[in-house]
Order: C-alpha cells, then sequence, then structure tokens
C-alpha cells in the first residue's frame, strides 16, 4: 500500500471550468470512480469488479472522465500481447468554476455532496456507528471563508491516509449560511 495514496503523481486541486466537465462528474457512477481511484489507479477491469458493473459500461464513463480531463493513463503493462492501462485522477480534488448559466442555470443535480453522504451513511446510523456533529456560529463571510480553507486542509490530510483497514469511512464537511435564530445583542 502507498504511504501516500493514490501513489502516483497528481495535482492538488484542480479547477472545473467548462460545463462538460462539470457534466462529467454529475454522474453517480462516475463520482464512485473518481473515488475508487483516490485509493491508488486501477485497471477498467478492476473498476468494473469494484463496483459491480460490466466491463464496457465502466469502460464507458472512465472513457468521458479521461476526455474532460478528469482520468488519465499513469502506467501501463503487457498482459498476453494485451496493453494494459491504469487509470488515475489528475488532481485530488475537483472544484467547479463553471458558470452555472453555462450549465443551463444549475449544477450536475447529482453533484451533492450531502445528498450522497446521507444515503451512504444511513446504514450506519441505522447501527449506531454514525459520528457526527452539528454547530452553528454567527460569524463573517471572511471568518467562514478562513475556516473552510483550514478544513479544507482536513480533508487533503484524510485523502492521503494510507488505506490499511477494511471499512471504507466516508468524511462529509461543510459549511453553510442558514436561517437558523439568533439571540439579540447583549445589553
Amino acid at each position: 500500500m502507498a504511504d501516500n495514496p493514490p501513489g502516483y503523481e497528481l495535482a492538488d486541486r484542480m479547477a472545473l471550468t467548462e460545463p462538460a466537465q462539470v457534466r462529467a462528474i454529475g454522474h453517480p457512477l462516475r463520482t464512485t470512480i473518481l473515488q475508487l481511484l483516490h485509493e491508488r489507479a486501477a485497471t477498467v477491469t478492476e473498476l468494473a469488479a469494484a463496483v459491480e458493473r460490466p466491463k464496457s459500461t465502466v469502460a464507458h464513463h472512465v472513457d468521458v472522465l479521461a476526455r474532460n480531463g478528469l482520468l488519465r493513463v499513469v502506467r501501463t503493462r503487457k498482459v498476453r500481447a494485451i496493453e494494459e492501462r491504469f487509470y488515475g485522477r489528475t488532481a485530488r480534488m475537483f472544484s467547479i468554476m463553471a458558470e452555472t448559466a453555462a450549465l443551463g442555470g444549475e449544477a450536475a443535480g447529482d453533484f451533492n455532496d450531502f445528498e450522497v453522504a446521507a444515503r451512504e451513511s444511513a446504514t450506519a446510523f441505522d447501527q449506531g456507528s454514525l459520528w457526527g456533529f452539528i454547530r452553528h456560529a454567527r460569524i463573517s463571510e471572511d471568518q467562514a471563508s478562513e475556516f473552510w480553507d483550514r478544513m479544507a486542509g482536513l480533508v487533503d490530510e484524510f485523502d492521503r491516509l494510507p488505506r490499511s483497514g477494511e471499512t471504507v469511512y466516508g468524511f462529509t464537511i461543510g459549511i453553510y449560511p442558514t436561517a437558523f435564530p439568533a439571540l439579540p445583542a447583549a445589553e
């Protein structure tokens, strides 16, 4: 196992500026493929086995991600006169920077980390093994932005952890404005 997954060179961050890139990550299977490749580079055959889908389906989705610059071939090997390609991510973290008008007014509907986390964590909740906190603080937009930058560092640390356990854990983090009530200023 690599001490610093995924075991190949990649950029820390990549801004997705094209609508096609945002649409590419908007499909649940493609986001799963990207997540799997956080661990290590993999072939289409390995990815298909992991997601229990036909190789042709996975190959199509890998091709969409590669055409849009989100995946690349990071190494090859010969297997019985056939060159096997190992795909890897082009960046640890992708951020959406495309204009929403260019996307038809909104970002891809499936690209909602909290919705994905809610679906994934349902079993852990039922089993009493879901850990979580929610807190509210009345702070400035600048403070929220500074806090988010610190949390992004924690996400990066989580991404780089050596892959060693038997269980895959999800890690969700967010900061967002709310309509949560606030006390009036103290007298």
